[in-house]
């Protein structure tokens, strides 16, 4: 009866290992095989792989796209004339100031021209009387102290106005009267000045260079 019992889980043990050896000899093999397969066959290129993004559509991060620049670049240069030049002067002049006479930068420009006259002086003359004509009679438009005298303050119905009839001034009673320096013109225009207006209106041209 010993025998017979001890015998039992022997047996049992034996097929047990018997079918666990089967089982591993029979599925090893089909998954090296599997393995196998499955390497070369990744090796090998795909005709169907699937494209790779366009880096410069879509840039990875840290990667940098370059590209060749055009031949020809545009410029920001225009065709610039003297008088151009000379009005924005004066514009960014007026606007540096915050002055009321900054539309008529190119009125400005265009009585000196027509008159004759450095560009710059009835600006220059507009900041020595009134600041460029933020000190002014209210209503005269009179930004250069022009016909002032005992009875009053002569008035222009606008600035453009004004800058015309000042710039015809300047050449009717003074340049073609002999006054062509500032010195001479402040003789006639401002007789008790002690040289300050013109060296006020000399020092303002300047800033317009």
């Amino acid at each position: 009866m010993v025998n017979s019992v001890s015998e039992g889980p022997e047996a049992l043990n034996f097929w047990k290992n018997l079918a666990l050896a089967s089982v591993f000899f029979t599925i090893t093999p089909l998954v090296i095989a599997v393995s196998l397969f499955s390497l070369f066959t990744l090796r090998t290129p795909s005709r169907l792989s699937i494209a790779q993004p366009n880096l410069i559509d879509s840039p990875k991060s840290g990667v940098k796209v370059y590209a060749s620049l055009p031949s020809f670049l545009p410029t920001v240069s225009g065709y610039v004339t003297a008088k151009d030049a000379r009005a924005e002067i004066v514009r960014q002049y007026l606007e540096f100031y915050d002055s009321p006479l900054q539309p008529y930068a190119n009125d400005i420009v265009k009585s000196a021209d027509l008159y004759g006259l450095d560009f710059r002086l009835t600006t220059a003359i507009a900041q020595q009387e009134s600041n460029l004509c933020k000190k002014i009679p209210a209503e005269s438009n009179n930004c250069w102290g022009w016909g002032i005298h005992s009875r009053g303050t002569l008035g222009f119905s606008s600035f453009d106005e004004g800058i015309q009839e000042v710039s015809r001034g300047l050449r009717v009673e003074y340049v073609d009267k002999g006054f062509t320096t500032t010195e001479e013109i402040m003789g006639k225009y401002t007789p008790l000045s002690n040289g300050s207006w013109a060296e006020g209106v000399n020092k303002f041209m300047s800033e317009m260079e």
